[in-house]
């Protein structure tokens, strides 16, 4: 898969909380290429403070060549990134990555933890394509109801069944959203999830035990995105070590070796 270093144009910023904000960009190159499951690596500035990229999961992408990141307001770099305007460029390498493998022959469960919840739109929003997939099961979690309120209506746009968990209890479950995840597996074939890793560890051993694959998309700091300053090591089974760059970000399970 060929990455580009592209440097797009902001075409619109959306604030869909206090938290969480939605970049589109003018990314043609990068969008064509684009598959669910990838990331880019967006510069967050325009000195050298902060110096390095971020990673950043590919929420959708288009045929006109636009381009969705959604971004958390954590620090220096995310918080430049909630400032731009229209019409203002940021250089971005991509494509970056493996991605999911839609190749389930049956109905399909989708688990999200907070920004984990990005590259899971643009995964649903490929799933009506492939008529072997008869349904599509949303596990949408977050610290509360404002986290989650146009998300949860996009994924429904898609024709996903969506089921909420918020931490204060302010929409939906009022626990963990992989909680929901037991309910869910009976006739799934197959289960996407990507957020903290706490919950991607349950909801992995949850498959695991059930005997259902799960396709888990892991988050990393990492400094370049390609594989050079092994930043984003994570130990996988059987003593082996992966890069979350180069080897994933999307993991099939039993790849990994989780740890509470």
């Amino acid at each position: 898969m060929r990455e580009y270093q592209e440097n797009s144009v902001v075409q619109a910023i959306d604030r869909l909380s206090d938290s969480f904000h939605r970049l589109t960009l003018f990314a043609p190159r990068i969008a064509a290429a684009a598959r669910p499951g990838q990331f880019v690596m967006a510069s967050c500035g325009t000195t050298l403070d902060p110096l390095l990229r971020r990673p950043f999961s590919i929420h959708q992408a288009f045929a006109d060549g636009a381009l969705e990141l959604l971004v958390k307001v954590i620090g220096r770099g995310t918080s430049y990134l909630s400032t731009l305007r229209p019409g203002a460029e940021l250089s971005l390498i991509g494509p970056l990555g493996r991605g999911f493998h839609l190749t389930t022959h049956g109905p399909v469960t989708l688990v999200g933890g907070g920004i984990g919840i990005a590259p899971l739109l643009f995964l649903a929003s490929h799933l009506p394509t492939d008529s072997k997939i008869s349904t599509c099961t949303v596990l949408l979690g977050s610290r509360t109801n404002t986290d989650l309120l146009v998300l949860t209506e996009e994924f429904k746009q898609l024709g996903c069944q969506v089921r909420t968990a918020t931490d204060d209890g302010s929409l939906g479950h009022h626990g963990f959203v992989s909680e929901l995840l037991p309910a869910a597996l009976p006739g799934a074939h197959m289960v996407f999830t990507c957020g903290p890793h706490a919950m991607m560890t349950t909801v992995a051993r949850l498959c695991l035990d059930a005997g259902i694959r799960c396709e888990a998309s892991l988050e990393a700091h990492m400094a370049c995105g390609l594989g050079a300053c092994l930043g984003c090591t994570i130990h996988g089974a059987g003593n082996t070590y992966r890069h979350v760059c180069k080897h994933g970000p999307v993991f099939d399970a039993t790849e990994v070796a989780w740890t509470p």
